[in-house]
């Protein structure tokens, strides 16, 4: 009872602080929608790269990416390694005029900035936000999900009471102070969870016996654990690899992460953002996979008859003091708030900016629609089905292959019409939802990589016919 009590301590610790860094932003709020939406584009490069990197990877750090190398081992390193690289390039070569042009052309959302100066505009923008909310609020109700499995491990909770916290915590803090509240918490929460991850990475190898003896055990287990090669690729580890390099690439497409380049403070800081982001993301990640790599040893008995998903949390109740306990606990659930935040927020510009324009001006009717989003997802987290929850699983990748290709045509400020825009977005989409659910190649690549090439190569055939007609630069109607 005390251990219990001690942890409830130290997650409702964590879960004010939240609560007073999203209510302290509003100190610094203006009560316009273009700071609810962007914080005025004047956010922090610290604050910025921190908050890409706790939304972007999600309460799936803790549970999805420890349970896959609980599963499969030293491998899963791959997916990291690509992913990475993949997201760097992204950041690298097109955020930075993402944050130039979306302010020269006043876009306020990533739905705005498709549909820039372009004849019969209004079909990008719904289109678009549609696609939007589909996915990312189907994405966000997995989030709440993933926050409540965690609580459910640790004080035996029924899921949906963990979905229903979570959301009303998100509420709280966006409703003080929409997209700058968002971030400074993110901020907060990513802070969390790289030091509730690395504590419990240096304690498990400790119990493991070291580095040393944590290869010698998983070696005995099964040899492929250590083997650095996965397993069963048809078509050899390239086109695996790349295929996971493309899926870090697929953050083009993500309008919850696009967002944080548009509201940073300056262009030029977008690189000093990505290095932050990309040292942090990469301590989360290998920390992710160590501890998966340890609860192999230490928990050999989810492998048969438990989740490995909720490797962190069992392994935490085992190894570490009740107070940390309450810490690691609350590093899952900052991450799982950090990305439902964002995608929440997204999905309510999506409505009111993009999708019913009348009310773009209005604060409060803003405000609103992020209530209303909320209930949405939390409804999703509740009674979804496993139809929902392919949805979830399919997200990103429809994301990036139907925005993606089209954001970058519009980044490189390259002309384009409005049929072949929609042609663009839907038929990455499809392409990407043929290969993962009907082809089922997902395995040997990662569907982003065909769903964006076919994006990409609608454009191209489309100039190569119209190389005439077509204007050195601009748009053409």
């Amino acid at each position: 009872m005390n251990n219990q009590l001690f942890v409830a301590v130290t997650f409702i610790g964590f879960l004010t602080l939240i609560i007073l860094v999203g209510t302290y932003s509003a100190t610094h709020k203006q009560n316009t929608t273009a700071d609810y939406i962007l914080a005025s584009r004047n956010v922090n490069p610290w604050l910025t790269a921190l908050s890409a990197m706790s939304t972007g990877q999600s309460g799936l750090l803790f549970l999805g990416q420890v349970g896959f190398a609980y599963k499969i081992g030293i491998s899963s390193i791959w997916l990291v390694i690509g992913w990475a690289i993949g997201d760097y390039l992204a950041w690298l070569f097109f955020f930075k005029k993402l944050r130039q042009i979306s302010e020269e052309t006043s876009s306020d959302t990533v739905s705005a900035f498709l549909a820039q100066k372009t004849s019969g505009n209004r079909w990008i923008s719904i289109v678009s936000a549609v696609l939007i909310v589909i996915f990312l609020g189907s994405y966000a109700a997995s989030q709440l999900v993933a926050g409540s499995k965690a609580l459910s491990v640790v004080f035996g909770w029924d899921y949906y009471l963990g979905s229903i916290l979570g959301a009303v915590i998100v509420i709280i803090y966006c409703f003080s102070g929409g997209v700058r509240a968002e971030i400074w918490t993110d901020a907060v929460q990513g802070v969390i969870m790289i030091g509730s991850l690395v504590l419990l990475l240096v304690v498990a190898i400790v119990d493991c016996g070291g580095l040393a003896e944590l290869w010698t055990k998983l070696a005995a287990i099964d040899p492929k654990l250590v083997n650095l090669s996965p397993a069963n690729l048809p078509f050899g580890f390239l086109p695996f690899f790349f295929g996971w390099i493309i899926a870090g690439f697929g953050v083009v497409g993500q309008p919850h992460i696009l967002t944080r380049a548009m509201a940073i403070d300056s262009a030029e800081n977008v690189n000093l953002a990505l290095n932050i982001k990309t040292v942090c993301g990469l301590v989360n990640s290998f920390s992710a996979i160590g501890v998966g790599l340890a609860a192999r040893i230490l928990l050999p008995e989810l492998m048969s008859g438990g989740d490995p998903e909720l490797a962190l949390p069992y392994l935490a109740q085992n190894l570490l003091p009740s107070m940390f306990v309450g810490l690691m606990l609350a590093g899952v659930f900052a991450a799982t708030m950090s990305t439902a935040d964002s995608q929440i927020l997204c999905c309510s510009a999506a409505l009111t900016q993009d999708i019913f324009p009348q009310f773009a001006n209005s604060y409060k009717l803003v405000k609103l629609a992020t209530l209303t989003v909320a209930m949405i997802v939390l409804s999703i987290a509740l009674v979804g089905d496993k139809n929902v929850f392919f949805l979830v699983t399919f997200s990103w990748s429809a994301l990036a292959s139907s925005l993606g290709p089209l954001l970058i045509v519009r980044v490189w400020q390259k002309p384009i019409n409005t049929p072949v825009a929609l042609i663009m977005m839907f038929a990455g989409m499809g392409t990407a939802l043929l290969w993962s659910q009907l082809l089922k190649f997902s395995n040997i690549v990662y569907e982003v990589l065909p769903g964006m090439v076919v994006g990409i190569l609608v454009y191209f055939i489309w100039s190569i016919f119209n190389r005439n007609q077509l204007p050195r630069k601009g748009v053409e109607g």
